[in-house]
């Protein structure tokens, strides 16, 4: 009888620890799952690159764009879609896109924040202004 208990009681220890496991493992897999969103983009106004800016350009023109956290961006004019693509950050202080067009090459403007304002300047040397909103 004494067999039979001490049996049980392995096999209870073991079916316990079996599912004890399975969570562990599956928390291994998820954490080497990169996530998605870009890691450590700051943009120039010091707080996460992702999310909707309003943006003034050179000529006066407002687009609004949203930065997505899967690195890919919307640009919008009065509510018409103008502009889609991905964009990136390859150092603090650059934001880096590629439209969604066929044999598009990225294109990269110097951002920085003087005087409060938040400007953004093209290869052309335009220089737009950008807001933060939402």
């Amino acid at each position: 009888m004494k067999k039979i208990v001490l049996v049980a009681a392995l096999a209870t220890l073991a079916a316990c620890s079996k599912q004890d496991a399975a969570p562990t493992e599956v928390a291994t897999q998820a954490a080497a799952v990169p996530a998605a969103t870009p890691a450590g983009t700051v943009a120039a106004d010091g707080k996460p690159s992702v999310g909707k800016f309003k943006i003034t350009s050179h000529d006066g023109k407002v687009y609004m764009e949203e930065d997505k956290a899967d690195g890919t961006y919307v640009t919008t004019l009065d509510g018409k879609v103008m502009d889609t693509g991905k964009w990136e950050q390859k150092a603090q202080g650059t934001f880096c896109f590629t439209k969604d067009a066929k044999d598009a090459k990225q294109d990269c403007n110097a951002e920085k924040v003087e005087g409060g304002k938040w400007t953004t300047t093209n290869a052309k040397g335009q220089v737009s202004t950008v807001e933060r909103v939402g």
